[in-house]
């Protein structure tokens, strides 16, 4: 997949859907979510924490239509605003989730995410500190 040596985890129970590096790079963690059409995804906050090397790998399904591949680095929730939000449930009983709003509207904020153009980066920039 791209030059990316890709493994996948034994158990899901910390959020780590598989793990990849490219080369000699450092180790990425890759947490994946999947939604049909527009919506909201989310991460909880004890297994999703916005780090250089965690990232959401977000497919969004459209009946008649190629799936749409987005490869997000979790450092965008450490500034959330209306698309990349933080919930934090204070006295209630769901956990503290990192949210993702899906809608046509939030769409040109996703564009810098693409996958393919994600995966470029990483690879230019796989080795560099």
């Amino acid at each position: 997949m791209y030059g990316f040596q890709v493994y996948t985890t034994e158990v899901d129970d910390r959020g780590i859907d598989f793990v990849a590096r490219y080369e000699s790079g450092p180790f990425y963690q890759i947490q994946v979510k999947s939604l049909r059409s527009n919506g909201y995804v989310f991460m909880q906050k004890d297994k999703f924490d916005p780090d250089k090397d965690m990232y959401l790998a977000l497919v969004i399904l459209v009946d008649g239509q190629p799936p749409e591949l987005f490869l997000i680095p979790s450092t965008v929730w450490k500034n959330p605003d209306a698309v990349f939000v933080s919930r934090d449930y204070e006295g209630l009983k769901s956990k503290p989730e990192w949210g993702l709003n899906i809608s046509n509207k939030n769409m040109p904020a996703l564009n810098s995410y693409r996958f393919d153009k994600t995966v470029e980066f990483l690879c230019r920039s796989s080795g560099q500190d």
